[in-house]
């Protein structure tokens, strides 16, 4: 099983490799990836030196063009394939049809990965794509239980990748329409929901309040540790009562379920955060490398730690973590 971690720097690459992570995923400085914050992600020779350290300690790098191509942008789609080919990277994640049939026919020696926003939940979507484009490994959306992923790994030979640790919101694998209609930018093209360029903080006498597009999303008082403002984590006023009326502020973390995702053959675990900082994925990459290893020497006894299970949710959003849809027990 392959520990799998964001990488939204070449200190955050540096910092994922030197903690444990056998991979890690990048993406480039525009609106090809779907996490392209300012200041964040990887120029042509950052890629190249982040490949090169990534190969000197034996991980793998992979490259996230996983946005939907906008047809007046093509050619940077393009262009981002042809990178990462002439690149070497040791695989592609993508989801827009267009992007995975130019890769497969421009690229035939270029792995694929279909992106968790591709949405295949069923042996005969996973067919599809590796029949048309010959994607090796899939990410699965997180809206399956652990019943169905156990289900889906035992009818296809696609190698699958699931979310292990990391936000959760109610979005659709990436394409948050609340986000677009406050901020009137789709967080596909503008590299993430609520772009900063919409956020504003103001102190008042209630207390720190986030705006996102003027829209009042919460207000902390001087106790709480304030978050960033995204509109399915607020907490709005309902009918007189003040609270997260669609989401609580909450991250996945299936260290528990370890032992149940290798036996069902789960061929690579990822963390989320592209956009957090080198601190945060070097702890939780030391936390997950640890209990890998530990699980592979004895899955059946397999315990998660006090300490990681503390440490993991010191780095949560709320300080609250969920087994989310894996936990499900209705299908």
């Amino acid at each position: 099983m392959e520990l799998l971690c964001p990488a939204g720097s070449l200190v955050g690459l540096r910092k994922a490799i030197d903690n444990g992570a056998d991979a890690v995923y990048m993406g480039l400085r525009d609106d090809t990836n779907a996490r392209h914050f300012p200041g964040l992600n990887f120029t042509d020779q950052q890629m190249q030196q982040g490949l090169r350290y990534a190969r000197e300690r034996g991980a793998r790098v992979l490259l996230a063009v996983n946005t939907y191509a906008q047809p007046q942008g093509w050619l940077r789609w393009q262009r981002a394939v042809d990178q990462a080919a002439d690149l070497g990277v040791d695989a592609l994640i993508a989801a827009d049809i267009g992007v995975l049939d130019y890769a497969a026919s421009r690229h035939p020696d270029l792995p694929l990965h279909l992106s968790v926003q591709g949405s295949a939940t069923s042996a005969e979507a996973l067919r599809f794509y590796e029949e048309h484009f010959g994607i090796r490994r899939a990410v699965l959306p997180r809206v399956l239980s652990m019943a169905q992923v156990r289900a889906l790994s035992e009818s296809t030979d696609v190698e699958l990748e699931v979310f292990a640790f990391g936000s959760l919101c109610v979005m659709v694998e990436g394409r948050c329409l609340l986000s677009s209609y406050v901020t009137g930018c789709s967080p596909n093209r503008s590299g993430a929901c609520s772009p900063a360029s919409a956020v504003r903080w103001e102190e008042t006498a209630q207390g720190l309040e986030s705006r996102l597009s003027g829209v009042l999303i919460d207000r902390f008082s001087k106790e709480e540790q304030a978050g960033y403002p995204v509109v399915c984590k607020g907490r709005f006023q309902v009918e007189g009562q003040v609270g997260h009326v669609l989401e609580e502020p909450t991250s996945l973390n299936t260290l528990s379920l370890l032992p149940e995702l290798m036996a069902a053959g789960i061929s690579a675990v990822k963390i989320e955060g592209r956009q957090r900082s080198p601190a945060y994925v070097a702890q939780v990459a030391r936390v997950w490398r640890q209990a890998i290893d530990a699980c592979r020497h004895n899955g059946d006894g397999f315990q998660p730690r006090e300490d990681w299970m503390a440490a993991l949710a010191g780095l949560s959003e709320g300080t609250q973590t969920t087994l989310g849809a894996y936990h499900r027990s209705w299908q």
